[in-house]
């Protein structure tokens, strides 16, 4: 039984290499070769393929298209696998992809194409509702978790890590206590049991606060400034 792959890339030669390459792989059928964010999802949307290859940037924003298709078609045609191709093992998007459940997906770096054996392998996998991670994203996720675990914000209790959510918005005591229903005594406390666990305690007043949001914007992956 052919399996029925639609492959998404807005680079045409790499486009055209790749699905000759997936043309001439035994027990597999390219019926669509698309170039963008929307022709992908009106392929499968037209087409129901058993397996999707997608390139992580394409149009029309060229930036997380490919893991966008992915959790949109994994919910909407959960029949549906699809293998995610990136060119750096990037903790981040591997994270984003995966949050939700890794059923169904794979994560794999665009070098493993060249070996077409591993990428229908890949597309099998992901189609019987398995899920395939290049090792390299593997390290990359392990990485993240062993940073997060050491973070000093993996020590803040759910409310404190609201209070300083909430102070990364620039909102003094008393509108943090009206925006989560608290007293601003109570606000008070968080906040100094917060900044005794990120080692700020020491610190002047307006120093500490600044110094606590620079530390959750970083571990968000928001830009500080800096």
């Amino acid at each position: 039984m052919q399996l029925r792959v639609v492959f998404a890339e807005d680079n045409f030669l790499v486009r055209e290499g790749t699905a000759a390459l997936l043309a001439t792989a035994e027990g597999v059928e390219l019926i669509a070769a698309v170039s963008d964010l929307q022709s992908l999802l009106d392929a499968v949307e037209a087409e129901k393929p058993d397996a999707v290859l997608t390139d992580i940037r394409m149009p029309p924003t060229n930036t997380t298209e490919g893991i966008d298709a992915a959790r949109r078609i994994r919910s909407e045609h959960p029949q549906t696998g699809v293998v995610v191709l990136s060119q750096f093992a990037e903790d981040e998007y591997a994270y984003e992809l995966l949050k939700d459940g890794a059923e169904g997906l794979g994560y794999l770096l665009k070098e493993r194409v060249a070996n077409v054996d591993e990428l229908v392998r890949a597309l099998e996998e992901v189609s019987r509702g398995g899920s395939v991670l290049d090792p390299k994203v593997v390290e990359a996720l392990v990485s993240r978790k062993e940073r997060l675990a050491h973070s000093p914000l993996a020590q803040l209790t759910e409310r404190e890590r609201e209070v300083l959510q909430q102070m990364a918005q620039g909102k003094n005591n008393a509108a943090i206590a009206k925006a989560l229903f608290l007293t601003e005594r109570a606000v008070e406390k968080h906040i100094n049991s917060l900044f005794h666990k990120l080692g700020l305690s020491e610190e002047e007043q307006v120093h500490r606060r600044v110094m606590a949001v620079l530390a959750f914007l970083r571990e968000e992956g928001i830009p500080d400034g800096g």
